[in-house]
């Protein structure tokens, strides 16, 4: 019984993942939406569905790890390491800037300075996977702002190994100087790799052609090879995810073990799946609603200081303005590895129970809504180069379409709404009939199996044999 209890949780939560996932790329949002929608639906303040969190935490992690390992090995040295100043520059002075407001927020609500420097930090980070989703649906990611992007989103992967060394000493357990030697070398290290592979090129090892050669043991070795230098570079003293992110960098730059990405990335996948889910169970719906408008104003608040710190930073360092204002959009959210950093905070102590929840829900939420951000932001810049007059003008040429079929759908009656909503190809409206119609089809199921299950009366009608 208790193996078949288990089976029916990962069943679960596996179908609640796909149908979620499924809706959000009808919607031409990016599947971790959905993923992160399945976990608020599984959670424990909507379905309760899932109990064991702490199974998922593990596989989560996991997650992470991997994520990391697939970035290091699809990391191209070269084309990094020719963007690589205006990618760092852009980084300094993110993280500069948000420190700066951070610090000034501190002042003014009394926070402790560890809880700004982790703020900053949670700010900084930007979605890789989102931000990626987001170009290729646009159709920008082979181009000059898609590397941009790209660019910059590396620099900050990278920049989370010596976030997350530094977090872990703020409460002063350590030694500082311990800290920053440890940082220095997790960045001297990481440096002198890709600038030897940007100067080099690639490289062999003993045992690339062997595992290259064997299809059936790419998968296992590429796990293997992920979780073996994440344990070792965790017993050093530096953190998993950098030796994690190291194994990657050097196997994606080693001959013969290119196919090793394609053969890890359905773990890959498998495991993010898990990792977005995760972070939706921890979404605390009853506190979002008790505080509605303080989380839609830090999100609101966080989005538009971070797309505008975006484009005038990248302007600044002399980026055409379409080209600025394209990828401070696209990096406008706040990342997957913002969830690391906040966690680390809880975890040493300097983040209460009560910020947590807030980072939490203004995470995910940025990353829900970033794709309905980057469409609203490029409607905004086309209707400013066409100098709307007034506010009815610009929301007529924002939703000018969208308001047409809805009062189209009022004047020729309730019979022709389905298909006006339809054509609105809203998010909420699509998003809220899916979730209608899979919920009256589970009732109907259940209470099929309850009346199959009754003793069936003389007055009950007997059920028909299906046709052959």
């Amino acid at each position: 019984m208790g193996t078949h209890a288990e089976l029916t949780a990962i069943a679960i939560v596996g179908l609640a993942a796909l149908f979620c996932g499924m809706v959000m790329t009808r919607l031409r949002l990016p599947p971790v939406a959905g993923y992160i929608l399945a976990g608020i639906l599984l959670g424990p303040t909507a379905f309760q569905l899932v109990e064991n969190q702490q199974q998922i935490q593990l596989l989560a992690h996991l997650g992470v790890l991997m994520l990391l390992f697939m970035i290091g090995m699809e990391l191209h040295a070269l084309d990094f390491m020719k963007l690589w100043r205006l990618a760092l520059t852009t980084l300094a002075a993110q993280l500069g800037a948000f420190l700066l407001l951070a610090f000034g927020l501190s002042r003014l609500f009394g926070w402790p300075v560890e809880l700004a420097v982790i703020l900053a930090f949670v700010a900084t980070l930007s979605s890789t996977a989102v931000a990626i989703k987001m170009l290729e649906e646009i159709g920008e990611d082979k181009t000059e702002t898609g590397r941009l992007c790209l660019a910059i989103l590396i620099a900050q992967d990278l920049a989370v190994i010596p976030m997350l060394l530094i977090v872990a000493d703020l409460p002063g357990t350590g030694s500082w100087v311990e800290s920053i030697v440890q940082v220095i070398i997790a960045t001297l290290v990481i440096t002198a790799i890709m600038a030897y592979l940007a100067r080099k090129g690639r490289f062999r090892l003993p045992f690339a052609s062997w595992i290259g050669g064997h299809p059936e043991l790419r998968p296992i070795a590429a796990l293997a090879l992920c979780l073996a230098a994440a344990v070792l570079a965790d017993a050093i003293g530096l953190s998993a995810a950098y030796g994690a992110f190291l194994a990657g960098l050097v196997l994606g730059n080693t001959r013969g073990l290119r196919p090793l990405i394609e053969a890890a990335k359905p773990i890959e996948g498998l495991l993010m799946m898990v990792f977005f889910l995760s972070i939706g169970l921890l979404i605390d719906l009853d506190y979002i609603w008790a505080n509605l408008g303080e989380v839609l104003l830090w999100l609101a608040v966080v989005t538009l200081v971070k797309t505008a710190l975006n484009i005038a930073i990248l302007r600044l360092q002399g980026q055409p303005w379409q080209r600025a204002f394209l990828a401070g959009v696209v990096l406008g959210q706040v990342g997957e590895f913002s969830f690391l950093v906040a966690a680390a905070g809880a975890t040493a102590g300097l983040v209460a129970p009560e910020h947590s929840r807030l980072i939490v829900a203004i995470v995910a939420l940025s990353l829900l809504v970033s794709p309905i951000w980057l469409v609203t932001a490029r409607r905004l810049h086309a209707a400013a180069a066409g100098r709307r007059a007034n506010l009815a003008s610009l929301l007529g040429y924002l939703y000018g379409t969208e308001a047409k079929w809805i009062a189209m759908g009022l004047r020729t009656g309730t019979d022709d709404m389905g298909e006006v909503i339809h054509r609105t190809g809203t998010l909420l409206g699509r998003g809220a009939a899916a979730l209608s119609g899979l919920r009256s089809r589970w009732r109907d199921r259940r209470r099929a199996g309850k009346a199959a299950q009754a003793d069936v009366g003389p007055g009950k009608p007997r059920r028909r044999s299906p046709k052959a």
